[in-house]
């Protein structure tokens, strides 16, 4: 991006804010807690990951005092229609039939493959059992699938269906699943072809919160024309180039 696209982009986050930094305004921040590297609580339970460094940073460029509150994924999109928090920031892809409930900003997180991961050696066959976390994109597409679905409210229950055998295989974002077999010791595997599923990661805003997702978007692109975006997208995925 050239500087006078650069300056542009500084000016259209200028107007967007507009006289917000008089008094800034309190966001709550709905996320999973459970789905590292976007997001996990730390030792010292507080929330963590690439969600929460470019969640605090929209905060800061946005003038938002936000806070950060953690919801089991079932019911993460019913708590935010609720009122229970004002944004969903938790890996979430953008799907038409997630629009169609909730309002999302602009990707932060390009598209991502999913993958099925077995224990070693494994292949999967004809009416294989495949676990996936319930409400996800890969829940959904296995639905449509010839394999038997099984499905659990965690991340953490879904490999843990297949190290004890209750699953052939789980079908979730490669990236999850990266960390997962790195950590193994060789048990578990990638198995079978990528798997394109839905669109990029965005942050989930009531269809009513327009002037929020204004905010969140115009940071999101200043984020995006500086580097820091990209930047912390490196930091978080093992090095991944992703040019804005």
């Amino acid at each position: 991006m050239n500087i006078l696209a650069k300056m542009a982009m500084a000016t259209a986050l200028a107007a967007v804010l507009g006289t917000a930094a008089a008094s800034a305004q309190t966001v709550r921040m709905g996320t999973e807690g459970a789905y590292p590297p976007f997001n996990f609580v730390n030792d010292n339970g507080e929330v963590d990951g690439f969600e929460r460094e470019v969640g605090d940073e929209l905060c800061a460029r946005a003038n938002l005092d936000c806070v950060w509150v953690t919801n089991e994924w079932d019911s993460i999109i019913p708590n935010l229609t609720s009122g229970n928090y004002d944004t969903i920031i938790a890996g979430m892809s953008i799907t038409d039939e997630r629009d169609q409930v909730i309002d999302f900003t602009q990707e932060y997180f390009p598209p991502d493959p999913s993958r099925y991961m077995a224990l070693a050696g494994a292949e999967l066959s004809d009416g294989a059992v495949v676990a996936a976390q319930t409400a996800t994109i890969q829940a959904g597409y296995l639905a449509g699938t010839g394999y038997t679905l099984v499905e659990f409210a965690t991340p953490d229950e879904t490999v843990a269906a297949v190290t004890s055998g209750e699953a052939d295989a789980v079908l979730a974002d490669e990236s999850y699943l990266a960390g997962i077999i790195d950590a193994s010791n060789g048990e578990l595997a990638f198995v079978g072809d990528p798997v394109s599923i839905g669109g990029g990661v965005g942050i989930g805003v009531r269809e009513s919160d327009g002037e929020l997702k204004d905010k969140l978007n115009a940071a999101i692109d200043s984020m995006k024309a500086d580097g820091t975006l990209a930047a912390l997208i490196a930091k978080w995925f093992d090095g991944r180039v992703v040019s804005y």
